[in-house]
């Protein structure tokens, strides 16, 4: 048995290398496709590209396990039982639920894995990526003065090219506008042409200008223009320099972004969702105690003993709409006057308990949110080792390798589960459905599938053989040829 356990796992493991090697690859091109316009243009270097590839790898791991499962699964047992090395451990008596636990103890492991990748290292990559994503996202496209068109890029200045020449740095009519001072185009250059280049490692941008005129008009006192302030300075050459500094990668603190589910763990979400819990009770307290202490107008408590007004037959008087501090009710304009106060108070109390109904129930959405996060690092866990059931089994049965009909099963598996999962977040976020019952439909449904497929293969069935369906198929056109012929005997009349 330990040869057949060594052939077993030495059989999974290269196909499970492999798949999650190419699933992590399919997924992390996703994403560069995703955000690709955000890369274009941003002289971000290799280091935050090579940063962004390690981080959102990492980030793929936990939805590409449970594929990469499924799919070397699928290859492992049907490669085995493609070149009948199943058929003949089975022909020696050993039953596929034993040739199937070193590979099922392995997948187990991998749930495990899984289970602390999703815990440990994926709140952490999910920080860090999705925090120098935004990074990147913010980052200006790097300077590309264009002809005929004014360039706003750099703070407080509007630059326009007539013409820029093949080779970069050439130029020819430049116009520029200084806006720093806020007060319109009061200070604006011509020059006949210059040259555009950068220094100090792309620092600052120079604009060497030939044969031009600078023109200011100075503001006086009162904020209106003063001829006798208009200055014009004329040049044969002059350079303009610019700081580039707002086009470089910012870091954005790290904080800002802990905020988010993603970035918590079990531990952090349990106590989000206890700390949401308290915010909730102390809101519904703090509603009951202002309406009882800001409103004059309301009703006593009714007396715990009942029974001695039902026996008298008399009304049970609960007190006074108004406290013993109110006046009593003297005049018909006072009896007006304490109608419209009761009403206007009853108005306000409404509108803080709906304002409050709302509050809560943004609570209420951000403590769901932790909670399906929480358990999504338990059911892609256990998703793990779902789809190893149904690889396994599926594989036993259909008996084919190579990534044909194996790669075709799993897509259509784990597009069913990510569709289930899609659908009970939705449900499970909107308070729909209970969060248990949101998280964990995929994989209980997933659950019943590979039970229902590791049954089959226990008692070889040939679920996945045409043979099979044809005789049921000759069998259903025979029914229906006799059917069809078929004639009932007429009644002989007495």
């Amino acid at each position: 048995m330990k040869k057949i356990d060594i052939l077993v796992i030495r059989s999974f493991i290269g196909p499970f290398i492999l798949t999650t090697c190419v699933v992590v690859f399919i997924f992390l091109m996703r994403f560069l496709m995703l955000y690709f316009n955000d890369f274009v243009g941003k002289d971000l270097g290799y280091d935050v590209f090579a940063k962004l590839f390690i981080y959102f790898s990492l980030i793929t791991v936990p939805i590409a396990l449970p594929l990469s499962v499924l799919l070397a699964s699928l290859m492992c047992f049907g490669n085995l039982g493609e070149y009948s090395e199943l058929t003949a451990i089975k022909s020696a008596g050993i039953p596929i639920s034993r040739v199937l636990l070193p590979a099922m103890i392995f997948a187990f492991g991998v749930s495990l894995f899984s289970l602390w990748f999703n815990n440990t290292v994926n709140p952490w990559a999910n920080l860090k990526g999705y925090s120098l994503l935004y990074d990147v996202k913010t980052t200006k496209v790097t300077l590309n003065v264009k002809e005929g068109i004014f360039y706003k890029e750099i703070p407080g200045y509007s630059i326009k090219v007539l013409k820029k020449f093949s080779d970069g740095k050439t130029l020819k009519g430049v116009t520029i506008y200084n806006h720093s001072s806020n007060n319109g185009n009061i200070n604006v250059t011509l020059a006949d042409s210059g040259k555009m280049y950068t220094m100090y490692d792309n620092t600052y941008l120079v604009f060497e200008l030939f044969n031009g005129t600078n023109y200011v008009d100075y503001r006086g006192n009162d904020g209106n223009y003063n001829e006798t302030q208009f200055v014009k300075n004329a040049f044969k050459q002059n350079k303009m320099v610019f700081s580039l500094e707002s086009f470089g990668m910012r870091r954005t603190d790290e904080a800002q972004f802990k905020y988010h589910e993603y970035m918590k763990n079990i531990s952090q979400l349990n106590a989000q969702s206890d700390s949401i819990d308290k915010n909730i009770d102390m809101s519904l307290k703090s509603q009951i105690n202002t309406a009882t202490q800001l409103y004059s107008f309301q009703f006593k408590k009714y007396p715990k003993d009942t029974s001695k007004f039902a026996r008298e037959k008399k009304p049970i008087v609960a007190g006074k709409w108004a406290n013993e501090k109110v006046a009593p009710f003297n005049t018909a304009s006072k009896m007006g006057e304490s109608f419209e106060t009761a009403i206007s108070q009853a108005k306000n109390i409404r509108d803080q308990f709906v304002t409050t109904v709302d509050i809560i129930k943004s609570k209420k959405r951000d403590r769901i949110k932790a909670d399906v996060e929480k358990w999504h690092k338990f059911t892609m866990a256990f998703a793990c080792f779902v789809m190893f059931l149904i690889g396994s089994s599926l594989g036993s049965i259909i008996k084919k390798g190579g990534f044909g009909m194996p790669v075709l099963l799993s897509i259509t598996f784990f597009i069913l589960m990510y569709v289930l999962m899609q659908l009970g977040d939705k449900y499970a976020k909107e308070d729909i459905w209970p969060v248990l019952l949101g998280v964990w439909m995929p994989d209980v449904v997933l659950l019943g599938f590979g039970t229902y497929f590791l049954s089959k293969a226990t008692n070889d069935a040939r679920l996945f053989e045409s043979d099979i369906y044809d005789v049921y198929f000759d069998r259903l056109k025979t029914f229906w040829k006799n059917r069809k012929y078929f004639k009932p005997k007429t009644p002989i009349n007495a």
